[in-house]
């Protein structure tokens, strides 16, 4: 039994490295470590990196996001509260993002905006650890992005 179980985390732990290059909260800094200054509104940049050849859970989990946000944030979406914005890790018009958020894999980062500061908080783990139960992936994810919507 003990086996089995070491067996699955071991299973789980690999299929995740193995489609993300990085799963962890972090700020969006410059080369100084410090928060990155950007114009425009107080918003919820959702952003959604994939490689080139993408696995059933990453498309799984950008259709349980886009679905989230249009049934539950259709009007924040509208205005412009909310983007989603789905990006290519391979390809090199993309490096600068890459880098910035440290996405070298399949990697989901929820990054708010709040008077010029960003703050980027990589969902990553959560998404693959739920990419297979839609309804459980749909109401967690509500509830970061209204918890974020909070402190907007």
């Amino acid at each position: 039994m003990k086996t089995l179980f070491y067996t699955i985390f071991l299973s789980i732990s690999l299929f995740i490295t193995s489609c993300s290059g990085k799963a962890q909260n972090q700020n969006s800094t410059d080369n100084m470590g410090n928060k990155t200054e950007v114009s425009g509104p107080n918003r919820i940049e959702i952003l959604d990196f994939h490689n080139e050849h993408r696995c059933v859970s990453c498309v799984s989990i950008e259709s349980y996001a886009k679905e989230t946000l249009n049934t539950y944030f259709a009007k924040e979406m509208q205005n412009g509260k909310i983007t989603f914005t789905l990006l290519n890790a391979d390809d090199p018009k993309n490096e600068t993002m890459v880098e910035k958020y440290k996405a070298y894999g399949s990697t989901l980062v929820l990054n708010v905006i709040i008077d010029g500061k960003e703050t980027a908080h990589d969902i990553t783990e959560f998404a693959f650890l739920n990419s297979e139960d839609k309804n459980k992936f749909i109401a967690e994810f509500k509830l970061k992005m209204e918890e974020q919507l909070a402190k907007l």
